[in-house]
């Protein structure tokens, strides 16, 4: 239940950030995207708001499943960071979607918007890279102790190299500025973490494994 009460406070964040957007351009306030031109379902805005909300969800997800199969405090509050700062960050994503009155699923596979559509083979249910695959999700959750705790480092490793090679991909190609900065954010924050994981990693006797 926290799981999804997380969610839901988030988008509601997200729609509380997206009305402030809408605020500021009808006060003749400076804003934070072009203030004339709404993004278009196949823009890069839109893409990278749909494909990321998606990929944010399973790291939450994993979050969740390692915080409840381990003691180690270190684990714990990097897994709780995790899952509240993408749980936030997805609720902005869709948020903005709902302002442009964009839908938040396409018919065109994930990573089109870059250009990238045939990397995305779904395969196992890893719908973009980086992304684990449902059997891996379901090996994170038989594991405990040290062991949960190593796959899931490893697995948010890959995570966050895939999600930092899309939000690279909306810093050069999305339009709205505020989108842009988020995805500036989500590269630095999550390269930063990369590298203590792999400390973290290091403490266990283990390591990336790409």
């Amino acid at each position: 239940m926290r799981h999804v009460a997380l969610i839901a406070g988030a988008a509601a964040a997200g729609l509380v950030a997206a009305g402030a957007i809408t605020y500021a351009v009808a006060e003749g306030n400076p804003a934070p995207a072009p203030a004339t031109k709404t993004p278009t379902a196949e823009s890069a805005d839109a893409g990278f708001a749909r494909d990321m909300a998606v990929h944010h969800q399973q790291a939450v997800e994993m979050s969740f499943l390692v915080r409840d199969r381990t003691k180690d405090d270190e684990v714990r509050r990097l897994a709780y960071d995790i899952a509240q700062t993408q749980a936030n960050q997805r609720g902005m994503l869709l948020g903005w979607l709902d302002l442009w009155g964009l839908p938040k699923v396409s018919a065109e596979p994930p990573m089109t918007w870059m250009g990238m559509g045939d990397m995305a083979s779904g395969k196992d249910g890893a719908l973009m890279p980086g992304m684990a695959t449902n059997s891996e999700m379901r090996k994170l959750s038989t594991l405990s102790g040290k062991q949960a705790e190593v796959f899931y480092l490893q697995l948010m490793t890959d995570h966050h190299k895939g999600g930092i090679h899309m939000a690279e991909g909306c810093v050069a190609k999305c339009t709205v500025g505020v989108e842009k900065r988020l995805a500036q954010g989500m590269v630095d924050a999550q390269r930063s973490e990369i590298g203590l994981m792999a400390d973290m990693l290091k403490e266990r006797g283990a390591h990336a494994r790409s």
